[in-house]
């Protein structure tokens, strides 16, 4: 299951990439986050984060590593918990005077919860909708 949303602010890349870039931001534009936590790590490949996610009523984990970073146009990390493995990805690009950033989340389902996932889509949808408005309400504060 695939969400892609992409926003559009009138700041500098740069400025973008270092706010999002560190993925314990999460917790201030993505409302279906609780927290995240850095656990090792300084934002590099290989850096660690334990998000705390609220997503149909109950509360998750999953452990984040960043895979791949390109400073100003790309970060990718892997999430995963027993149910669940996340590939999110951000790319950023500059856009007239501002920038362009483009967040899609790759979900692979396991499990009985794989048999589900058909059901989940619309909740998964109304989150991402979400977490787009909150992405640009915060970047339009930087």
């Amino acid at each position: 299951m695939r969400l892609r949303k992409t926003v559009t602010v009138d700041k500098p890349v740069d400025k973008v990439f270092a706010y999002l870039s560190d993925f314990a931001t999460t917790t201030e534009w993505d409302p279906g986050t609780v927290q995240t936590v850095r656990i090792s790590g300084d934002g590099a490949v290989g850096t660690e984060y334990r998000n705390t996610t609220r997503f149909a009523g109950r509360e998750t984990q999953l452990t984040y590593v960043v895979d791949e970073l390109v400073p100003n146009q790309r970060i990718a990390l892997r999430g995963e918990n027993k149910t669940v493995i996340a590939h999110d990805t951000m790319t950023f690009r500059t856009s007239g005077r501002g920038t362009e950033v483009t967040y899609t989340a790759d979900f692979t389902f396991k499990g009985l919860t794989r048999f589900l996932a058909p059901l989940l889509k619309p909740a998964l949808n109304r989150l991402g909708d979400r977490a787009e408005a909150g992405m640009r309400d915060a970047l339009g504060r930087l």
